[in-house]
């Protein structure tokens, strides 16, 4: 399969050593080079950079809502936009535990034998997108913006449509291109398959088991009082359609509940065998490659599995260095010129370092 590089990748994106000894302290970060490169970078929300257990950062910056002053914290909650999509991806993985999927190789048309194309189209191939499905996201947003509503089986149609009128991108499987649709109809399998659907499913078989009871459907307009708000070119945009990201950026969280999260899927949430399938690992140095629902970053000897996203006024970043046990989240509340190569140059800073 073809794979993107870093570089390349980083500027589409939605987007270490340490001793092994337990008695060894040291750390290959300096948690003041990384606070002053956040500070340099204007950088507004929360960051959390762990190693081994032990903080080298944990702090908020510029505010959670500048009219009230309120300050960032761990325990407020963001906008994830496309971080949502490892809860999908972790979902997806529960049906099959639970038996309500075969494989990950069953096509679409298994659930749907109307779908275009569904035959070809595999759930592997939507967590990995490599089904050649066209974006939807451009198609409906600036009318949903506008007051259309849009719901997630209308959305479904309105995908089927356009490739019922222009076809695939490209042979399932052939290539890897990045598509909200993928996990939208990912989303919407486990809608189908899930008694009680897909929110409550992941509620159900990952939040609560993990207690990150602070992670929950996004709402359109926020309690500004538990939710941070979202300035695009230092506006205020935080109301939003959420309905129209299902399954692929519409969940909310707080810094703390993602550690939780991010940590979980470093260690034992997932079994060896499900982690050959989730992370891409023959990647070469200098390039990134999807996995099941996480990237793959290589630089040198270091290995970054990641995820970032993106949605009106939020930008956000998870993800973990198996080497060092390092855990890395980042939640944003700005976007715009200003703030356009902030995940890009902290991603670079943590690949790069010695």
């Amino acid at each position: 399969m073809k794979q993107l590089s870093l570089l390349l990748l980083l500027i589409i994106t939605l987007v270490f050593f340490s001793c092994n000894d337990s008695d060894d302290t040291t750390t290959s970060f300096n948690p003041i080079s990384y606070d002053q490169l956040l500070e340099d970078l204007d950088f507004s929300g929360y960051a959390i950079i762990t190693e081994n257990g032990e903080d080298i950062l944990r702090n908020g910056y510029g505010y959670a809502n500048t009219n009230l002053l309120t300050p960032q914290s761990s325990a407020i909650q963001y906008r994830l936009g496309s971080v949502s999509k490892t809860l999908t991806a972790a979902g997806i993985i529960q049906l099959k535990r639970d038996g309500l999927i075969t494989s990950f190789e069953q096509t679409i048309a298994d659930f749907d034998p109307d779908f275009p194309y569904g035959d070809q189209i595999t759930i592997a191939q939507l967590l990995s997108h490599q089904s050649g499905i066209p974006d939807y996201l451009s198609t409906i947003e600036t009318d949903a913006l506008n007051g259309t509503d849009y719901d997630a089986e209308t959305i479904y149609d309105i995908i089927s449509y356009m490739i019922t009128q222009n076809g695939l991108l490209f042979e399932p499987g052939s290539q890897k291109q990045y598509s909200n649709s993928n996990y939208l109809l990912a989303a919407l399998l486990i809608e189908e398959l899930a008694d009680n659907g897909y929110y409550y499913y992941i509620t159900d078989n990952i939040l609560t088991p993990l207690a990150m009871y602070n992670t929950h459907k996004g709402n359109n307009t926020v309690n500004e009082q538990t939710h941070a708000l979202g300035y695009l070119n230092n506006q205020d945009v935080t109301t939003y359609p959420m309905s129209i990201t299902f399954g692929a950026g519409d969940w909310s969280s707080t810094p703390t509940d993602m550690e939780l999260w991010v940590n979980a899927v470093s260690s034992n949430w997932y079994t060896p065998n499900e982690k050959e399938l989730i992370f891409t690992n023959n990647v070469d140095s200098g390039y990134t490659d999807f996995g099941l629902g996480w990237f793959t970053s290589k630089e040198g000897a270091k290995t970054m599995y990641w995820h970032g996203g993106d949605i009106n006024g939020f930008w956000s970043m998870v993800g973990f260095m198996p080497e060092n046990n390092t855990t890395i989240i980042l939640l944003s509340n700005h976007q715009g010129d200003a703030y356009s190569t902030q995940r890009n140059q902290i991603i670079e800073a943590l690949m790069t370092s010695n």
